[in-house]
């Protein structure tokens, strides 16, 4: 991880602002602060930004709100600022796709490990290709309508887990996910915090999917290492 890396500082506290842009630059990285959602979409159209540091409660629109909005288009690491004891709004804010959360007040050393730790974990993940649907073995998933056909031509219902499963192994085929880092990648809800719902996960994939359990053709395991599409993918710009 180089530490040159840039950090987007949101918060409506002009002080906290200055305090953590300085801060920031002065440890090596590149720093730019603002104060509401409308300037986070400026700095975000202006240049590359690698990880935002979100504070929860902002005039006019709720980090939650902006985390949620950018989650629908960007995995940009997000790590949320928050009230000490909103419990509810940590989950929530982990929920809707914030990577980690620090509590307020904090110190501005806590807040540089958490960003540290974020950045080596989510630059050490193989980057995903980006596409509008994938075909795959007779079968295509539209990303964008979160709909899979199979051969045939039927529409076949996904869970929510299920998708995020497939959409992760299909963006990064042909490359092994790990448990690890497909519960890292999909921070989802309707994944639990234990390997075991990636297992559970991938079973009602492969049923989906019609791919035999004991042999599967698709979604192959990689004992020891984890899952991978086990058959050629062509993705759709």
């Amino acid at each position: 991880m180089a530490d040159s890396a840039h950090i987007l500082v949101v918060d409506d506290d002009r002080e906290i602002r200055s305090l953590l842009r300085d801060y920031l630059e002065r440890s090596g990285f590149r720093a730019t602060a603002v104060g509401d959602g409308a300037e986070t979409r400026r700095a975000l159209e202006r240049g590359h930004v690698d990880l935002i540091v979100l504070d929860l409660m902002l005039p006019h629109e709720s980090g939650l709100a902006i985390c949620r909005e950018l989650r629908t288009r960007s995995d940009i690491p997000i790590i949320m600022l928050t009230a000490l004891g909103d419990e509810v709004d940590r989950v929530v804010g982990l929920e809707v796709g914030a990577d980690d959360y620090v509590p307020k007040p904090f110190s501005p050393r806590e807040l540089l490990g958490r960003i540290r730790a974020v950045l080596r974990r989510t630059q050490a993940a193989p980057r995903p290709v980006e596409a509008r649907a994938f075909v795959f073995a007779g079968w295509r998933l539209d990303t964008g309508a979160r709909q899979l056909t199979s051969p045939p031509g039927d529409v076949v219902p996904l869970g929510g887990a299920e998708f995020r499963l497939l959409s992760l192994l299909l963006a990064h085929a042909p490359r092994v996910l790990t448990r690890a880092q497909l519960m890292d990648l999909a921070r989802g809800r309707d994944l639990g915090p234990f390997d075991r719902s990636i297992d559970v996960g991938i079973s009602r994939l492969r049923q989906s999917l019609r791919d035999d359990a004991r042999a599967p053709r698709i979604v192959k395991t990689v004992y020891g290492e984890g899952y991978v599409i086990g058959v050629p993918v062509e993705a759709e710009p």
